[in-house]
Parts: C-alpha cells; structure tokens; sequence
C-alpha cells in the first residue's frame, strides 16, 4: 500500500503558499502533512499535484493505493474510518473527498468529482487547512499532536542545568543545546529538534517547536503556538507564527499570528501588525477572486511565500499577503498585497527581473551544503513567474 496525498480546491485559496509546493508539503505543528500521515500509517508517501511541481514531488502509483486529500490533518477518528475502507471505496464529508482506496488501473483515472458521488460520509469533525490562516489558527493543536506522536515512548536527551524548565512537557532530540534559558511548558509542549540550538537569555512558551539545525538568537520572546522549521534562526518577538524552513527572522522586531515560508528573510527591526486599530476583522488578498477575503479573524499577520524578503524597518500592515520572490523595503507601510516577484514599496513597485531573482537564489540556496537550486527548481519557479504575471499588473 502506497500513499498519495492529492491537491483539491485548496490548492487555489491557499495561494501564494502552494505555488511552490503540495498541499500535503505545508508544515503545520512539527511536521508537514504529508509527514503526519507517513509516520501515522507506516508508509512511504507521494504527491498528485499540479503539473508544474510534479517532477519535484513525484507521484508514485502502486497495485495498491490509499489516495488521501492533503489538506486534511490525521487524526484518530479519520485513521480508524480510512483503516476500514475497501479497494475502491471512498471517504468524504460534505463535498470535500478524503480518501479513497484505488488499485494502479483506477488509480490512473483518479477524479475527484467521481469519487464524491459515491463515497461514504464521515460526520466527525477534523482539521483541514483550506486558506493560510488556517495554519496559524490549528498550530497549536497540531503541535501538540505532533509532540505526541514524536515523543511516545522516547526520552528526551538531557541539557544543560544552567536552563529552566517549567513543567513536563520537554522534549529534545539528540544535539540539541541550550543555555541560560526559560522554557514554560504550562500552556504547551516544548519540542526542540536534532542539533537546534537555544541561545542565552531566551525565554519560551509552549507549545513551541524548533526544526533541526535551527537556532533561537539571544533575548528572543516566543509565545505560544510558534513553529520554526528545520534550518531557520530567528530573533526578536514571536508569536503563534508557522515558519516552514530556511528562513531567517534573525533580529529584533515582532512576527506574530502569521505564517512564513522557506528561503525567506526578515530585515532587522521589521514588524507585522495583527491587529487593526478599530479592532475589526482582517481581510486577507484572495488570488482566485482577485479581491479581498474576510477571515472572521480579529487577529492576523503576515502571509509571506516562499523566496519573500524585506529590508530593514519594514513596517507590514494588518492582513498583508507577499507572494513568491518579493522584495519589500522603504520608509511607510506597503500594500496589504504585494504579488509575487514585485520589488519596492509604500512608495513605488516594479517586476523584480526574473535574472536577478534567479542570481540572488543560488546564492541563497548554495549556503546549503545539502541542498542544490537545479533545473528542477528554477523551471518551478519560472512558471510561478509566469502564472502571476496578471498580478503584478
């Protein structure tokens, strides 16, 4: 039995994230969805997803095959109705398929719409990701499955008595250092992963995770409900933000209620606002509707996509979206949509030379002993630059 985790709708309004990866490759607690699922089941997993990311996340079709849709976070309900189902019979709640068990033959003729005529209905609630702040809203949930599910049976790895630990519920995987800081597992589970490292003086309230070869910078204040991914240092004021991996918030400023991707960096003394002034709810920019959403949500940040940047002392409003390959810098606040590839700011905006972005991210990736920008990478990111062209305009 193989896993494949599918793109549905959610593809579409959880841009500018998904450009550059499956559904089932965002990072929502400690792992990614995809990862939640193969560690869940046992199983290698794979990726059916749009044409222009397939050869990065290869499909692998086998005899047998368990379809689940990648938006949607396991749980212990959704892997008892899946365990149950049969080849060929489907799950779905409402009009969102979840899985489906298919041989190689059905496999190759995978349609959603087919499947949901027929499927079973679930009537649990769960946990699907369906716009960007849904990965903020469900961190800590997430989390604190996912610290569950890493640590049970395991014992953390001692470190050093010069911190203080408040509370249980620690975890530290091998490698793992810290010194002279305060980690408060009260509210929430502290994970901290292979060779991360927490500097002096940082102070840090759970649930909190840090991703593998990453680094807490002194003096930082991490609240609740904060993930920072594999390969990442960050510094300053966090608060319940989802940073997936390679990217640098490295100094002072407040990120908060907000979501970040991989290769991106955040100028020192840059701030997001996640709370309006009249303290009514945020919109956030919608790319199929080429307008502004309502959230329902008082509190919400920044949306940054991969490759993203901004200069130093960036002032970001309520509800700001920055598509992929942005580079956002000057005095006032910019747009509350920046779209991907777009360079400048509050003042004026102009299409970041698509040479120039592609220099600037070898540079960026070759820091990366263990990762390359190949072909693969820039074919991805030439047909991003070419998707958003009509945004930019």
């Amino acid at each position: 039995m193989a896993i494949i985790l599918f793109d549905d709708n959610a593809r579409n309004t959880l841009l500018p994230l998904t450009f550059t990866r499956p559904v089932a490759d965002m990072r929502i607690g400690i792992l990614t969805i995809a990862e939640k699922w193969g560690k869940h089941l046992g199983l290698g997993f794979s990726y059916f997803t749009t044409a222009h990311l397939q050869q990065k996340f290869a499909l692998h079709i086998n005899d047998d095959n368990l379809f689940i849709n990648g938006a949607v976070c396991p749980d212990d309900g959704l892997l008892e109705a899946i365990n149950k189902l049969q080849e060929g019979e489907a799950l779905k709640r409402d009009k969102k398929l979840i899985a489906v068990k298919l041989n190689s033959a059905n496999a190759k003729s995978f349609d959603i719409d087919a499947l949901l005529k027929s499927a079973i209905g679930y009537q649990s609630d769960f946990i699907s990701i369906q716009f960007p702040e849904d990965i903020f809203k469900n961190n800590d949930a997430e989390l604190c499955k996912d610290f569950a599910l890493l640590t049970k049976g395991r014992t953390s790895v001692s470190i050093s008595n010069t911190n203080v630990i408040i509370g249980d519920n620690f975890f530290a995987e091998d490698g793992a250092e810290a010194e002279c800081a305060t980690f408060n597992t009260m509210m929430g589970p502290v994970y901290l992963g292979k060779n991360s490292s927490v500097w002096e003086g940082s102070n840090i309230r759970g649930s909190f995770a840090l991703g593998e070869h990453s680094q807490v910078k002194m003096g930082a204040k991490i609240y609740s409900a904060t993930t920072i991914g594999p390969y990442c240092r960050v510094g300053g004021e966090i608060n319940n933000a989802v940073i997936w991996g390679y990217s640098s918030k490295g100094h002072e400023g407040y990120l908060g209620n907000s979501v970040m991707g991989e290769w991106c960096n955040i100028g020192a003394d840059s701030n997001n606002s996640n709370l309006k002034n009249n303290y009514a709810d945020v919109r956030l920019w919608d790319y199929p509707s080429r307008n502004y959403r309502e959230t329902g949500l008082q509190f919400c940040g920044l949306i940054m996509a991969d490759h993203a940047k901004c200069g130093i002392n960036t002032m970001f409003n309520t509800g700001t979206v920055v598509g992929v390959g942005a580079n956002v810098f000057g005095a006032g606040f910019p747009p509350n949509f920046f779209p991907d590839f777009s360079w400048g700011g509050a003042q004026s905006m102009q299409e970041h030379k698509f040479n120039k972005f592609l220099e600037t991210t070898e540079r960026v990736i070759s820091r990366r002993d263990h990762r390359k920008f190949d072909e693969v990478e820039k074919r991805i990111l030439e047909t991003v630059f070419e998707l958003t062209a009509a945004y930019r305009k």
